[in-house]
């Protein structure tokens, strides 16, 4: 006879599962082993079925986020969009479900459908705002190349923004800009107010102001960003080797450590330190490339360097 004791393949039937009782000994008390697909009486050990069908996925979740993304049924729960991804949509493919083409009517039923559904899926001007600002988020993520999580993040950031009412007396089109900004910043990836303010064709002024509104209101921490990540970014599209990206960052390193860094932007002493890194390590680069990777004027660079030379007693000729 069975040991009545689960083991971690077994699954217990549920009540209406318990109404097939066992052929020898009448016993309703069964379990199904998924394993080896096995319907085995608990009390006598007879084998009832052994070609029972596993209706459980076949992928696993350790946690509720890992379920909301495996699971195939319907849209995944997201941000992004303005009903949160919760309500259905109607394919604009006039065909039959078995095959087949619909006739002129069946089409004109369905384009109405169609009609009505978006109509009721944006109800209100509230949901209209917001649907309109969300795509245009998505639109300006996709063209930063940022991952799906930024984008989740800065449609959070913005929703909590919305429902504070801090967009009313400011510009709706610099509180979304803001947001993307906010959101790279907590996950530390590299994009400056200028990038952002050259996609979205808006004031870098009226960013930065939105940014630290966003920030004080809402209470939100922002990390510091390393400036490694600028010199790796900067380094990709130089092509820079990494011996030569290595050296610039210790350099950069010891010009903080001696609080060179401070009260001066970051990123000029990024550019400086990978500049004289590409001349000390034979990867020479000059000041124009650098400077229009790093989005500054050559000027920058030049003074930056000197200051760098000059504390940390590098010697070399420009």
């Amino acid at each position: 006879m069975l040991e009545k004791q689960k083991p971690n393949n077994i699954d217990i039937p549920s009540k209406d599962f318990r109404k097939i009782t066992c052929p020898e000994c009448c016993s309703s008390n069964l379990m199904r082993d998924f394993e080896i697909a096995e319907l085995v009486c608990m009390n006598c050990g007879n084998v009832i079925d052994d070609k029972f069908m596993d209706t459980n996925p076949e992928w696993r979740a350790f946690n509720d986020e890992q379920k909301a993304k495996r699971s195939r049924v319907g849209l995944p729960f997201t941000y992004t969009i303005h009903d949160k991804g919760l309500s259905t949509t109607i394919d604009w493919k006039d065909k039959r479900a078995i095959g087949g083409k619909l006739n002129s009517i069946q089409r004109m039923e369905l384009y109405k459908l169609r009609k009505w559904h978006n109509r009721v899926r944006v109800s209100n001007s509230a949901e209209k705002t917001l649907a309109i600002a969300l795509s245009d988020l998505g639109k300006v993520a996709s063209s930063l190349n940022l991952p799906k999580n930024v984008e989740e993040t800065a449609a959070l950031i913005y929703r909590k923004a919305v429902k504070k009412r801090l967009a009313r007396s400011r510009s709706s089109r610099s509180i979304r800009a803001a947001t993307i900004y906010l959101s790279c910043r907590q996950f530390g990836i590299p994009r400056t107010l200028d990038e952002i303010a050259s996609i979205t064709n808006i004031n870098k002024r009226d960013i930065a102001k939105s940014y630290r509104t966003i920030v004080r209101e809402l209470e939100i921490y922002v990390p510091l960003l390393t400036s490694q990540k600028y010199i790796a970014k900067f380094s990709n599209k130089l092509m820079i080797p990494g011996k030569t990206e290595a050296f610039a960052i210790k350099i950069f390193e010891s010009a903080k450590k001696i609080k060179l860094t401070c009260g001066r932007g970051p990123i000029g002493i990024v550019a400086a330190s990978m500049y004289l890194a590409t001349i000390l390590m034979d990867e020479r680069k000059t000041q124009k490339e650098i400077a229009e990777t790093a989005n500054i004027t050559e000027v920058t660079i030049r003074n930056r360097c000197k200051e760098l030379m000059e504390k940390l007693l590098i010697t070399i000729s420009l």
